[in-house]
């Protein structure tokens, strides 16, 4: 039996076709052996993980001797704010717990048992004063929302002080600076006008598609980027207030987002992770098309 030739043309579209179905459907597509289009696939390498782009999109190291800030927070000074005894002892005690420091938000949550009136009514009387001297202040009111959580504001500032502490590591006092990935969002965009909302979602997707060598070949290597993306972001906010990059990498990330219902999951593992992925991001206003990335998982077959 003469074995079948397989032209450069075929190569090329096989692996284009595979972007976007099944190994079977582009045998069926190709009229080539299935067994031909594993092969073709498996030798091309351009459905590893891109190594090149894995490079470009990881944080930078953690580095003891970036470490900047002070190891011990001072402790904060207690205040006349009400008038009320109990409830200006609460809001020292959520100043203490918002420094982070883990051994300071031990001997809060310690001292807070110590107050004779239950949480629940201090928050009450707190709100009461919130709108005797804000009358007609819906905002200033609602400022005392959650103001007896004490256990969930120590979590949220122990987070805050764990990320500050690692983008300290990383960054060192470079937080603010351009990550070479941002530079290379700006890079590839350069001469796109408008704003973010405004940008020609085609011309975003040729440009960076115009560099292979730092695209996402796979699924675990867009939610490595996005994932990237994310953590880039919490640092950042954790120390300045503010995450976001430049639009161009913004761009980047919901260009990323879309490729999430176009390159076709590898195996179930992989469809798996972009499913969790999914809902773990559930109310991101900048989820990709969701149907998109669905049909997408649903049409891994048995035979990949």
């Amino acid at each position: 039996m003469t074995k079948q030739r397989v032209s450069d043309e075929q190569r090329a579209q096989v692996l284009e076709l595979r972007r976007r179905h099944s190994l079977r459907q582009v045998a069926e597509l190709t009229g080539l052996p299935l067994g031909t289009v594993k092969t073709l696939v498996s030798r091309s390498g351009a459905f590893r993980d891109n190594e090149r782009h894995r490079a470009l999109f990881t944080l930078p190291p953690m580095q003891e001797s970036r470490e900047t800030l002070p190891m011990v927070p001072e402790m904060p000074r207690q205040q006349r704010v009400t008038g009320d005894t109990e409830v200006d002892a609460l809001l020292w005690l959520r100043e203490v717990i918002n420094t982070g420091e883990p051994a300071l938000i031990d001997r809060a949550l310690e001292a807070a048992t110590c107050i004779a009136t239950s949480l629940a009514e201090v928050e009450q009387r707190y709100t009461a004063w919130l709108q005797r001297t804000h009358p007609g202040n819906l905002f200033a009111a609602l400022s005392s929302f959650n103001f007896a959580n004490l256990d969930g504001l120590a979590r949220t500032a122990k987070d805050r002080r764990a990320k500050q502490l690692e983008a300290r590591a990383r960054f060192g006092d470079q937080v603010e600076a351009l990550t070479d990935a941002e530079q290379f969002c700006e890079e590839a965009l350069h001469g796109i006008t408008g704003d973010l909302v405004k940008y020609d979602k085609a011309e975003v997707s040729d440009r960076f598609r115009s560099r292979p060598e730092l695209m996402p070949y796979t699924l675990t290597d867009c939610l490595h980027e996005l994932n990237f993306w994310s953590r880039l972001y919490w640092l950042r906010h954790a120390v300045i207030d503010w995450g976001d990059g430049p639009f161009e990498s913004i761009a980047r990330e919901w260009f990323v987002r879309d490729l999430l219902g176009e390159i076709r999951p590898r195996n179930r593992d992989e469809a798996k992770a972009v499913l969790l992925y999914l809902v773990q991001q559930h109310g991101d206003y900048r989820l990709p098309d969701v149907d998109a990335v669905l049909l997408n998982l649903l049409g891994v077959s048995a035979g990949d």
